[in-house]
């Protein structure tokens, strides 16, 4: 089970939006661009030396809003015929190199070691990968957990808003990190094994 599960329900309450978008002349290209030139803004930001601890109330306000955006990109590209090749790439490359950016500042927060950080941005990024490898497998485009980008979104918020409202994170909280990559490892494990498994 993952958030992602919760998606349809999410996308009822954004179409209104996502038409006027449309009718506006706005397209999923652009609404894509703008969410990965955000995340990597809002993830610069708090990697800036002694940036006040109150700004990682970003993270949690900007990863609701980027989900939003999220999914109205794909409303667009599916249902007001704006789906194309690049909007594939695109749609693919941005979640990635946001999930990295909103990622990064944690490498300069202790207790967490950078190193598991950067472990758990790469593992991240290969989970992802395993689930687009599914088409070329004659798959679908896996989207299993147990930490799939929404997951993922909900520990990172939950992280920004801690340390956003100046609580101190104790020492043991470093295993965090190294946990986040073990669920990954099952998380790209689970797109392969389910991929394969598909008829």
């Amino acid at each position: 089970m993952t958030l992602y599960a919760l998606k349809p329900r999410f996308q009822n309450l954004l179409r209104p939006i996502a038409a006027r978008l449309a009718a506006a002349g706005i397209t999923a290209n652009q609404v894509t661009l703008a969410a990965a030139i955000l995340s990597i803004v809002v993830g610069l930001v708090l990697c800036l030396p002694e940036v006040p601890r109150a700004l990682f109330l970003l993270l949690p306000l900007w990863l609701f809003l980027r989900m939003a955006l999220n999914a109205i990109d794909g409303m667009l590209a599916r249902e007001f015929g704006q789906k194309s090749r690049l909007g594939g790439y695109l749609n693919e490359l941005c979640d990635v190199v946001s999930d990295a950016a909103l990622l990064l500042p944690f490498a300069f927060v202790a207790p967490f070691a950078a190193w598991a950080v950067f472990l758990v941005i790469f593992l991240a990024a290969l989970s992802e990968y395993a689930g687009v490898m599914g088409p070329l497998v004659g798959a679908s485009r896996r989207y299993d957990g147990p930490l799939g980008k929404s997951d993922r979104a909900l520990v990172v918020g939950a992280l920004g808003t801690w340390i956003g409202c100046g609580l101190g994170l104790p020492s043991w909280v470093s295993w965090l990190m190294p946990a986040l990559a073990i669920l990954l490892i099952a998380t790209s494990v689970n797109r392969v094994r389910r991929g394969l498994a598909e008829p």
